[in-house]
């Protein structure tokens, strides 16, 4: 692909986020309700193509339960707050009330609470009990130290993640984790990531990954691109793990579910992940809105409290609805924030595609205009598509 010259020796590829790309209406269209968006990976079939964020603010163990009565999964993070403290709704009631300029410091001591492998244990098995498909994430460097407690709470999916996760990842000073040799021992499916470029996704693929986390960087709370300057916007980064998904199917005749994890707010971003090449997406904060998320109104990454180099923010969202609203609708707004899967279905149908695999073959366009033709009274008013 063409590189724009950046300076004398130094040339970069142009990416794309969600903003710079718009889906293209095709010859034919279809009923919504003929529509299909189903997904399932390994042997786990789901009615809507979402996992929730693994943030404290968005997943519970009841939360986790709800979504997976409304047909996604949750992800459930093992080295946050529900891990650390038996009594985790007080301490996400105090972090709620802390002001904006206290917030991280505070948050920092509150998650040096060491994890209690016994709550990693008892929380899956709450999940698990409620009949839901149980999912949660630890990051790769405390994978096999809670393994055993993980298994004990007969955890159904695992994923494995980081801000960057890479299978050639080199220490000096410990034994990293071997992905390969550890995916292909268990018996139950990890999901990979995060990462951004062809590359690494192709290299996660090897390793026996059953999904690989596509996103460094774009969700709402995150700061990494401000604090370390990695990134590669969501649009570009999908389709180029979804390139890397292919040459691995080609080579193993194994298919590798790609999941784009944040940078989403409405339904159409939902769409153009999934155009992109995405089997499903990750969310974080259209969830943190619901009347449920544990957040009390905030959510917040997984790395907002790391205790040198914190890189996400505590973020203030407010109510939209309930978990169902936010999913599924009814929509009392018309900014796509609320039925998000209802405006993918609706997106697929206008398109005419029938399943997620058909609209991944939809035709995209580079549109710059797209958020702002013709609507300069909304954004003059801050409605619709002027928020």
């Amino acid at each position: 692909m063409a590189e724009i010259e950046i300076g004398m020796g130094k040339s970069g590829r142009r990416a794309y986020g969600f903003d710079d790309i718009a889906i293209v209406p095709s010859r034919r269209t279809r009923d919504p309700e003929d529509v299909d968006i189903s997904w399932q990976i390994d042997a786990y079939r789901f009615d809507l193509p979402l996992m929730a964020s693994a943030m404290d603010g968005v997943v519970s163990p009841a939360t986790a339960i709800e979504v997976g009565r409304l047909g996604g999964v949750a992800v459930l993070n093992l080295e946050g707050l529900w891990t650390r403290y038996e009594d985790a709704d007080a301490v996400l009631e105090e972090i709620a009330s802390l002001p904006a300029d206290k917030a991280t410091q505070r948050m920092q001591e509150l998650y040096q609470a060491p994890v209690k492998p016994e709550l990693i244990t008892a929380r899956i098995k709450e999940i698990t009990d409620a009949g839901v498909v149980s999912c949660a994430s630890v990051t790769p460097q405390r994978t096999e130290a809670y393994l055993e407690h993980i298994l004990a709470g007969e955890l159904d999916i695992l994923v494995i993640q980081g801000t960057v996760v890479s299978a050639e990842h080199v220490s000096s000073t410990v034994e990293p984790l071997n992905l390969k040799t550890f995916i292909r021992k268990l018996d139950i499916p990890v999901i990979v990531g995060g990462c951004a470029t062809y590359k690494a996704g192709l290299h996660l693929m090897r390793t026996g990954a059953a999904g690989i986390l596509v996103g460094v960087g774009p969700g709402h709370a995150c700061t990494t691109r401000g604090v370390l300057g990695l990134g590669v916007p969501q649009a570009t980064a999908i389709a180029d793990v979804r390139a890397a998904r292919m040459r691995h199917l080609d080579e193993t005749g194994v298919y590798c579910h790609v999941i784009a994890d944040g940078g989403m707010a409405t339904g159409g971003d939902v769409s153009k992940a999934i155009v992109c090449g995405a089997d499903a997406v990750m969310v974080g904060s259209p969830l943190a809105a619901a009347a449920e998320a544990p957040g009390r109104g905030y959510h917040w990454g997984m790395a907002t409290f790391h205790p040198t180099l914190p890189r996400g923010a505590r973020v203030k969202t407010e109510t939209r609805g309930t978990l169902s609203e936010i999913l599924l609708g009814p929509a009392r707004e018309n900014d796509g924030r609320l039925n998000l899967f209802g405006g993918l279905r609706t997106s697929m149908a206008t398109c005419g595609y029938l399943d997620i695999k058909e609209f991944q073959k939809a035709e995209v366009m580079v549109a710059p205009a797209l958020q702002t033709e013709g609507k300069s009274l909304q954004k003059s008013q801050g409605v619709g598509m002027g928020h």
